[in-house]
């Protein structure tokens, strides 16, 4: 399991903007002014102030080293989970066989016997592999809504200035944007920011 939805793309915020955006050109469209008129920019005060910006999180989770860290952490976690279980699977497996080649030995009541202990050693392990796997989806579950909330709180005071109406997250491979402008890209700036905020918490 990768962790590969880390930051929530809020589709619902670019098509209210772009809706927001349509109104504004709707507006400016729909006047009566005279196209001979030079007062384009006092009629459509609110077309000429509205900016936005985005983040591409594909670029920032390949560059936030808090991001790389923990996400390296979690990988490594999985590993271990992984590895754990199939160990004793191959265990379970082998006393199987085991009992299979013992079997004409055996008397019906060993037999027995020997069968219940094999299904409950199973059961513990599919049970064992249950919680390990919930346990996982948890702290995944965790970590990305730490990672949401740290660009959140960071994109706060980035855009403490108003300076964007919008800042939206884009991903190559889940996204509702069509069309994106590089003039509007600040992933760099906001990747550096969070940078050197730092944030690396202790493991």
């Amino acid at each position: 399991m990768r962790t590969r939805k880390q930051f929530v793309t809020k589709g619902l915020l670019a098509v209210s903007a772009a809706a927001l955006f349509m109104s504004c050109q709707g507006n400016k469209a729909g006047s009566s002014t005279p196209a001979t008129t030079p007062t384009a920019t006092n009629s459509t005060p609110a077309a000429a102030s509205f900016k936005i910006a985005y983040v591409d999180l594909d670029s920032l989770e390949a560059h936030f080293e808090y991001f790389k860290e923990k996400r390296g952490l979690l990988e490594q976690k999985q590993q271990q989970m992984d590895n754990q279980l199939k160990g004793k699977a191959r265990a379970l497996q082998a006393e199987y066989e085991d009992l299979q080649r013992k079997a004409s030995t055996l008397t019906q009541e060993q037999g027995e016997v020997a069968q219940r202990s094999l299904m409950t050693k199973q059961q513990q392990l599919e049970q064992e592999a249950q919680n390990l796997r919930a346990s996982y989806t948890e702290q995944e579950t965790k970590f990305n809504e730490e990672l949401q909330k740290k660009l959140d709180d960071f994109l706060k005071s980035f855009n403490a200035d108003k300076r964007f109406a919008f800042i939206f997250s884009y991903r190559s491979a889940a996204s509702n944007i069509l069309y994106k402008d590089p003039a509007y890209d600040v992933t760099a700036e906001v990747t550096k920011g969070m940078n050197e905020k730092g944030g690396v918490s202790a493991k």
